[in-house]
């Protein structure tokens, strides 16, 4: 098993071998959720010779631990909640509202600067592989999947280079398929299995768009 991928371009080349079946296909399309999962998913629609684009998810973190996600929205409106964490933490909804609505806005902005005036992709009876750089809790992912459901794709397949085994067993009872490259019983954090985890901007994911509306 690999221990450790480089960068997420190199971790995008590691998934892409597993993905080669779904290449060179007019039906297929790569959706990341940026901004981490787009250079991983630039290299997965590069090698599969497919559309990439990018599918817009916030996650709710909790006030003061924002790394511990409560919760995530997505493009259409869509938003998940795990109450466990919410209840955990002792969140109210007057609270819970106020964070969803931060990250609305936070949301709305993104989508703009990175379509860039560009239509939103065709989801209606295509192959979708949602990809991002790793799954922890899988709440960013599980926004995703239930937004695009009310989208008609005819499979959902998420796609991670690495993420905890207990989240990557839970989207197999979820969608069409799972593909988890690593999935150490020590997780530790999606980070952990990066050598460079360096924060992907804005800039970076417009560059890949950009470049994958080019190729």
């Amino acid at each position: 098993m690999k221990e450790q991928f480089h960068d997420r371009h190199d971790a995008g080349r590691f998934l892409a071998d597993q993905l080669m079946e779904y290449a060179d296909r007019d039906d297929v399309l790569v959706l990341a959720l940026p901004r981490g999962g787009v250079p991983v998913a630039f290299e997965v629609a590069q090698a599969l010779n497919v559309p990439l684009d990018v599918f817009v998810v916030r996650k709710l973190g909790v006030p003061g631990h924002e790394e511990l996600a409560m919760g995530a929205i997505a493009s259409g409106g869509t938003r998940v909640l795990n109450r466990d964490v919410v209840l955990g933490a002792g969140i109210g909804t007057e609270t819970l509202d106020q964070i969803a609505a931060r990250e609305r806005e936070e949301l709305r902005r993104r989508e703009q600067a990175y379509r860039d005036n560009r239509p939103e992709p065709e989801i209606d009876g295509q192959t979708v592989i949602l990809v991002d750089d790793g799954l922890a809790t899988g709440a960013t992912m599980w926004a995703a999947v239930v937004a695009l459901r009310q989208l008609d794709p005819a499979q959902i397949i998420v796609a991670v280079p690495t993420a905890s085994p207990e989240t990557c067993a839970a989207f197999e009872q979820e969608v069409d398929r799972v593909i988890c490259f690593i999935t150490p019983e020590a997780f530790g954090g999606v980070g952990r299995w990066y050598r460079d985890f360096a924060q992907t901007t804005d800039e970076q994911v417009r560059d890949l768009l950009c470049q994958a509306t080019q190729s």
